[in-house]
């Protein structure tokens, strides 16, 4: 009796194994089957097609991963053909501020599979020689995209150079611009961060912040030290309206971008015509890095470079309080001239 009962439940044993062995190599094919780039976790708002007007997922499969090869110059003229890519000219360019977030701005923009972006900043518009070129030349920078996408540049020189709107509003009229700004004071000494670090490198010295945003004669703010004339953005900003309405422009709050950068990328889709597309799956904090990295995908996933998010040397609480009494009538026109205002002390 008890030979009897062991067979069957060996038997049983067996029948059960072989189940579970055939769920899991059922499992291992359906998996194997399935697109590589698809998020297992249904979040609203993601990549998915929605309409015959919006783009297939498998664009974004394809700029992900063969983009990046036309992008390095890894495929013949037939493979371009083939698969519809041309280099298109920027429908939308961010021009500036310098230390205001335009990298980690164009970064997150391209989780947009509508968006294609220019790896390197040009410096098309700002410089002379590179102008001269011709627009031919400013398109073959560009990468490669699909018809439907939209292309987009950064070069934050743009802003603040005095040749650059006639220039682009020759290329383009109706083009979109957008203008990330951080509080002028902090973005000025952000500047000078950038600069020091460079001298450090070098094993040069560099004056103190203080020197410079100070003229020593008068002891007030120092307008002719660049990080300064940059952050009074209403003086730029004046020169580009000389071409482009108001409405061409779309200001980012650079600072909420560091610290809540979802509502701030679904204002910029808005202002440029896109289906909602960026969602919280594709923004996750970095603990260790301390700001918001970027999610794809679930297999690729990608942090701004070390240089970002350095660490600003103590300044003298003089100078940021006489700094910001300086910029604070400039802010004030700045707010009424774009209708959004920040809280800048």
């Amino acid at each position: 009796m008890l030979f009897k009962q062991q067979a069957l439940l060996r038997q049983k044993l067996f029948v059960l194994g072989s189940l579970a062995i055939g769920s899991l190599l059922y499992l291992v094919a359906r998996v194997g089957s399935l697109d590589r780039l698809q998020p297992i976790c249904p979040v609203d708002g993601r990549f998915r097609p929605h309409g015959q007007d919006e783009i297939p997922f498998r664009a974004l499969q394809f700029k992900r991963g063969l983009l990046h090869e036309f992008r390095k110059g890894n495929a013949t003229k037939e493979q371009i053909r083939l698969h519809n890519l041309v280099q298109q000219l920027p429908r939308a360019i961010i021009i500036g501020v310098r230390k205001g977030g335009t990298r980690a701005l164009l970064e997150m923009l391209n989780l947009h599979p509508a968006v294609v972006k220019a790896s390197q900043e040009i410096h098309f518009f700002d410089n002379d020689e590179n102008y001269a070129k011709g627009i031919e030349w400013y398109r073959k920078k560009m990468p490669f995209s699909y018809p439907h996408q939209i292309t987009i540049e950064k070069s934050p020189a743009y802003f603040i150079t005095e040749e650059v709107p006639e220039r682009i509003y020759k290329m383009n009229s109706s083009i979109k611009l957008l203008i990330i700004v951080r509080e002028p004071t902090t973005r000025a000494i952000s500047d000078y961060t950038q600069v020091l670090e460079g001298k450090e490198r070098k094993n040069k010295t560099y004056y103190k912040f203080e020197k410079l945003a100070i003229d020593p004669n008068t002891c007030e703010v120092n307008t002719k030290y660049k990080a300064v004339r940059t952050s009074i953005y209403t003086k730029h900003l004046e020169r580009w309206l000389k071409y482009f309405p108001i409405e061409q422009f779309h200001i980012v709050d650079g600072d909420r971008l560091i610290t809540e950068p979802l509502p701030e990328l679904q204002l910029v889709e808005k202002f440029l015509n896109l289906p909602p597309r960026i969602s919280q799956y594709n923004l996750y904090f970095n603990a260790t890095r301390g700001f918001y990295c970027l999610r794809f995908n679930i297999v690729f996933n990608k942090c701004l470079a070390g240089s970002k998010g350095r660490i600003h040397p103590e300044v003298d609480s003089s100078v940021i309080t006489k700094l910001r009494k300086f910029f604070h009538p400039f802010n004030q026109k700045f707010y009424q001239i774009t209708g959004r205002t920040f809280n800048w002390p």
